[in-house]
């Protein structure tokens, strides 16, 4: 047994989840992997315990099915070994808003949003009792970028990195380690498995690349970790042009621009 703790990560049979294991195992964390594709599961397993010599226990589930997400909740409440949540697992869907649908938008809000939500709230009260832990929510540049036209998948990045800024200022106090990653495009099956179209897929980083990128912020203990973004002074200015605001949303009248001339 390790004497690291382990790390359990979801959506790891291909890409970047699957790349994080490969990186933690090799780190020697003891592993808990999880996705609907056991057979790749297992094929994971199998390699990283005879290239990296640690225990990898296999998870088969669809975060999207209640009874297999309660499972994962209860091993995360439960083992006491694991140390860090890697919350990957992500769908996406190609196409305009107005011709989704409904089903196929109702999935990616329930892998995008819920399990992440789910997952980071089963573990955290072990991690706050503990006085230690770690929570990495794989989100998204495009959260911050509403013109790219992934509307639900953007908003549901969103999602992921308020949250992750949320627990961070909450639990941080507390010991617990909360990372947002937001990658911009990476190779991965997610482009395919949407639906999109080869031909209109941008240039795209090489995901061991972005994944020995996110946990360089990792060890460094950043709160938000971009990938792509070479000039770490542009989201230091952005940060610090929303806390600028901040006074103003406490005023209780209106704005003078919004108030009818006299």
């Amino acid at each position: 047994m390790s004497d690291h703790p382990a790390v359990l990560i979801t959506g790891a049979s291909s890409g970047i989840g699957a790349t994080y294991a490969d990186r933690f195992a090799r780190r020697g964390h003891d592993l808990v992997i999880v996705a609907r594709d056991k057979a790749r599961l297992d094929a994971l397993a199998e390699r990283l315990r005879g290239e990296a010599g640690v225990a990898v226990d296999v998870i088969q589930a669809d975060l999207t099915n209640n009874a297999d997400l309660e499972v994962v909740e209860a091993r995360l409440r439960d083992d006491a070994r694991i140390g860090v949540l890697v919350n990957n697992a992500g769908l996406s869907v190609a196409g305009r808003f107005d011709r989704q649908a409904a089903s196929d938008i109702a999935r990616l809000v329930a892998v995008n949003t819920t399990a992440v939500l789910r997952l980071a709230h089963a573990v955290s009260p072990r991690f706050v009792e503990a006085g230690r832990g770690a929570i990495i929510n794989v989100g998204s540049a495009v959260s911050l970028v509403p013109e790219f036209g992934q509307t639900v998948y953007g908003a549901t990045k969103a999602f992921v990195l308020y949250l992750s800024q949320g627990l961070a200022f909450e639990l941080g106090p507390k010991g617990v380690y909360v990372q947002a990653v937001l990658p911009a495009a990476t190779g991965t099956e997610i482009w395919s498995r949407a639906g999109a179209d080869p031909s209109q897929l941008p240039p795209m980083m090489e995901v061991g690349e972005m994944v020995d990128a996110a946990l360089v912020g990792f060890d460094r203990r950043e709160p938000v970790t971009i990938p792509p973004l070479h000039d770490a002074g542009q989201w230091d200015a952005f940060q610090a042009a929303r806390l600028v605001m901040l006074p103003g949303f406490g005023q209780v009248t209106a704005a003078p621009r919004y108030k009818a001339d006299a």
